[in-house]
């Protein structure tokens, strides 16, 4: 049955603009649709896509592997309601469900538990009664609350007829609607805009923004990440989500870039902690009282410095599919144990909502007793990513694992353990891991 209740009759929008505004009004900055298929029903599920990009979409909670399943499978929840005019209801067992093997992403129990729900709609044809053609219309809306707004148009409807009169694309790829408003705006421009005027300002004094959001004179040296997120009004924070109107910010001063920063959540470091990772695996400065453990590991390649090897367990890199749900990278040390793992469905979540946008700022510095950063071109954007390109781009020795942890008063009743667990890659790999990359040159115009 698909919903533990009886249906109610679903309200209807006349036109894409009231659809469209009522999205808006309930918090959706975002709106997109797609053209379904006779297969897009709610026993064969919603094709959304064939690669783990469409991820990039929707805003959905921790991503778990399917024990038991016959082929590499991840779900993950969204919050996701159905739409009416004058309703809205949570459908509460709507998830994604990523297929490795393939890959592809479905949307899957998005009519369980929901009264509202289109299931007329979404019941599956009997081959014989087939036709090849469709004529229904499937549309979201994205909020800032990071909910999943969803509405579906019957085929005949004067709302399908004219989004797939408004649609470029046969290939059953989402197409976007503008939204009119204050929130609206497009954020690539936006944020390039801002970027020629924090280039324009010159020398900028080292700084941060404290948790009030003022900004904070900032002496270390790695400040030109913190000054550029403070010119941007970004606060720092662990959060996976993006910097800066949807993109992720990221500022280098040098050849090689940090991606992302992830701590292990397994082998030893993960049971036992960085602490004890540090004292096992690093070198140790007595004259400092330290242990510091770095090194620059590559895939299947033993680090001079360490003797630990990056490792990928559970993909295939020749044909670029993940075939293992309880896969991960893996360091292993000299001994063949796995001295640091991170699960692939922990990076799963972390790398598509970072990099889905992602624009990388160039700077040079002036080291002195008040140290400036100017902010440079190209800046370098890059547009719709894949996990799988990241895990590919380990195997192909693009990506290295260059970890910068310690202890400081190794010998001391206090510690004190600074963690700083980090994928780096050369500058000019950068566009292995995007389906679009663009360098551009502020000073001459967008």
């Amino acid at each position: 049955m698909p919903s533990e209740h009886a249906s109610l009759p679903v309200e209807s929008f006349p036109d894409l603009s009231t659809l469209v505004s009522r999205f808006r009004h309930l918090g959706a900055t975002r709106v997109f649709y797609k053209l379904l298929s006779e297969n897009d029903n709610s026993k064969q599920q919603i094709y959304l896509g064939s690669s783990f990009g469409v991820l990039t979409y929707f805003p959905y909670g921790p991503v778990r592997p399917e024990a038991g399943a016959k082929d590499p499978t991840f779900k993950a929840p969204l919050e996701f309601f159905w739409v009416g005019p004058t309703t809205s209801e949570r459908a509460p067992n709507a998830q994604l469900i990523l297929y490795s093997g393939y890959p592809e992403v479905r949307l899957s129990g998005f009519l369980r538990g929901c009264r509202t729900g289109p299931n007329e709609h979404l019941r599956p044809i009997p081959k014989e009664h087939r036709r090849g053609v469709d004529g229904r219309v499937l549309f979201f809306g994205i909020t800032t609350s990071n909910q999943t707004l969803a509405y579906l148009a019957p085929t005949g409807s004067a709302l399908a007829a004219e989004a797939i009169l408004a649609s470029h694309s046969e290939t059953g790829l989402f197409q976007e609607l503008a939204i009119a408003g204050p929130t609206a705006g497009d954020s690539k421009s936006l944020l390039l805009a801002r970027l020629r005027e924090i280039q324009q300002l010159g020398a900028v004094p080292s700084m941060r923004l404290n948790n009030a959001g003022e900004r904070i004179p900032y002496k270390a040296r790695n400040g030109g990440g913190y000054t550029l997120e403070a010119l941007l009004g970004i606060k720092p924070n662990g959060d996976a989500s993006p910097d800066y109107l949807g993109w992720e910010v990221k500022a280098f001063g040098g050849s090689y870039l940090t991606l992302i920063t992830p701590e292990p959540d397994g082998g030893y470091y993960g049971s036992e902690g960085v602490g004890a990772f540090v004292r096992r695996y690093g070198r140790h400065v007595a004259e400092k009282d330290q242990m510091y453990f770095t090194g620059r590991h590559y895939y299947d390649r033993p680090d001079t410095t360490t003797s630990m090897t990056l490792g990928l367990i559970g993909f295939d890199a020749a044909k670029g599919v993940i075939t293992d749900a309880g896969g991960r990278i893996v360091l292993t040390d000299r001994n063949g144990s796995e001295a640091a793992t991170w699960s692939y469905s922990q990076l799963l979540t972390h790398w598509n909502r970072k990099h889905a946008s992602a624009a990388y700022v160039p700077y040079t510095s002036q080291r002195s007793s008040e140290p400036t950063y100017r902010y440079q071109n190209p800046v370098l954007l890059g547009e719709r990513t894949d996990f799988a390109k990241y895990l590919s781009a380990i195997a192909k020795g693009f990506v290295a694992f260059d970890p910068g942890s310690k202890v400081d008063g190794l010998t001391t009743a206090r510690p004190k353990v600074k963690a700083r667990s980090q994928f780096r890659i050369p500058r000019e790999r950068l566009p292995v891991l995007y389906e679009s990359f663009e360098e551009l040159d502020l000073t001459q115009g967008t």
